[in-house]
């Protein structure tokens, strides 16, 4: 990392930045916070709050996307509250030992890299649910429960639009995975666990898994409709164009399509035979999905 010391104790400035450098920091020094302002950018500014008659706002203001640290002799609202209410990361107490020193960087460094990373994760999920058109209800909801959807991506934007609004941290779950269980019983009780792939565990083992998530904050999902819930079964259903949306349909949500789309251009008889099917189980179709045969 490069690293800008603003220290009128040159003795101490130099003592810091012999020790960063042997741990492959690039550092540079200033006894000034007016010589500071004229410098380029750096990833951390160790600003000493012990230059008097000093105006700290202006380094704060100019390095306001670094890490900066204050290190001061004493603490009151000129060397400390102030500063941080303006921009400043963090403050060390001299003297200081150089190791604590480097936990406080390697830290604001962790968190910045988290923050830009959960920034970018957030404008892709944007982006990958920018298809999905559907509004969502998200009062009134007791949690644990679940959701069918023949479209995996409905039920995904509801789950992370729901944690958003909670402001929840959240756990993720595959219940194709072997070890789904032992991850739930692992999973922080302050999240909410959003649990896919519930089609895939199989019927014997679904009471147990109902008792291990009746007292935890879960959301549930499954492709397949689901007739055995002990909990509140949320139904989402994709009405729109589905083959726009670019992936693999279910076998069912392609029927219900094909019905939809097709049985006003075609007669039952030739309807059913594209689709592989009798007439009567066109006829069951229609009545599981709820379609009215237009005249």
């Amino acid at each position: 990392m490069k690293i800008l010391i603003i220290e009128n104790e040159i003795y101490l400035a130099q003592s810091i930045a012999a020790k960063l450098s042997e741990l492959g920091h690039i550092c540079e020094m200033c006894t000034s916070t007016r010589d500071a302002i004229k410098s380029s950018t750096y990833d951390v500014v160790l600003l000493s709050t012990n230059i008097n008659g000093q105006d700290f706002s202006p380094i704060i203001e100019t390095f306001q996307k670094s890490i900066i640290i204050l290190m001061v002799s004493y603490i009151s609202n000129d060397t400390v509250s102030k500063p941080l209410s303006i921009g400043a990361k963090d403050y060390i107490l001299k003297p200081f030992m150089i190791e604590e020193l480097i936990r406080k960087i390697n830290h604001y460094q962790d968190y910045d890299r988290l923050k830009k990373n959960n920034e970018t994760y957030d404008n892709y999920l944007a982006h990958i649910f920018s298809s999905v058109t559907q509004t969502h209800n998200l009062s009134n909801l007791e949690l644990p429960f679940m959701i069918s959807s023949s479209f995996q991506k409905n039920a995904d934007s509801f789950a992370f639009e729901y944690v958003k609004k909670k402001n929840f941290s959240m756990c993720f779950v595959s219940l194709s995975n072997p070890k789904a269980m032992m991850e739930i019983e692992a999973a922080p009780l302050s999240s909410l666990i959003y649990i896919v792939d519930f089609q895939t565990l199989k019927k014997v083992d679904r009471k147990n898994f109902y008792t291990l998530i009746q007292d935890r904050r879960a959301i549930v999902s499954s492709t397949d409709i689901i007739d055995d819930s002990e909990f509140k079964v949320m139904e989402i259903k994709c009405e729109e164009n589905i083959f726009a949306q670019g992936e693999i349909l279910p076998i069912e949500e392609y029927v219900k399509f094909m019905i939809l789309n097709y049985q006003h251009k075609l007669p039952d008889t030739e309807l059913s035979k594209k689709l592989g099917i009798s007439r009567k189980s066109l006829w069951e179709k229609r009545k599981k999905y709820e379609i009215i045969k237009k005249k």
